[in-house]
């Protein structure tokens, strides 16, 4: 068999494996998101270290009105699959475009003080080049400018 024929067969068997496995951890528990690990693949505005720490998204409307105009945006997003819709929290699993590597990223509204908290994570790998951090300051700018009517 060819070299170019044997690496035609690794493709398939790598993107399998850089999806992993959906972590038992996600979800909200005693109103916290799960913490972030050592590595800098993961941002939380749960988190107080600078490395992980991010600011929750903050709204001034119904928890019901900021949920819907969240999940009109994350819809919206390339390759994002929704895994957990709830009241009070969106968990979804993110793919990178060429080798399908997944990040879970969570949003929990926490009412009583008019933020959304949020998580994103990289399963696999260390640095993930700080696409969470990225992902998730998108996120909060199309949410801001939902809300100005944009």
């Amino acid at each position: 068999m060819e070299t170019w024929t044997k690496l035609l067969w690794l493709v398939p068997v790598l993107m399998v494996g850089c999806s992993g496995t959906r972590p038992s951890t996600l979800g909200v528990e005693e109103g916290r998101l799960a913490p972030c690990p050592d590595s800098p693949n993961c941002v939380s505005s749960q988190s107080a270290d600078a490395k992980h720490g991010i600011d929750p998204i903050a709204y001034t409307t119904s928890v019901e009105e900021a949920r819907n105009r969240l999940e009109k945006i994350v819809r919206a997003m390339p390759r994002t699959k929704a895994v957990r819709l709830e009241e009070d929290y969106i968990c979804l699993e993110c793919s990178s475009r060429l080798f399908r590597f997944v990040d879970d990223v969570e949003f929990w509204f926490d009412d009583a003080s008019k933020v959304i908290h949020c998580r994103s994570a990289s399963r696999k790998g260390y640095s993930a080049l700080g696409v969470n951090r990225k992902r998730v300051e998108k996120i909060r700018e199309q949410f801001s400018a939902a809300g100005q009517g944009g």
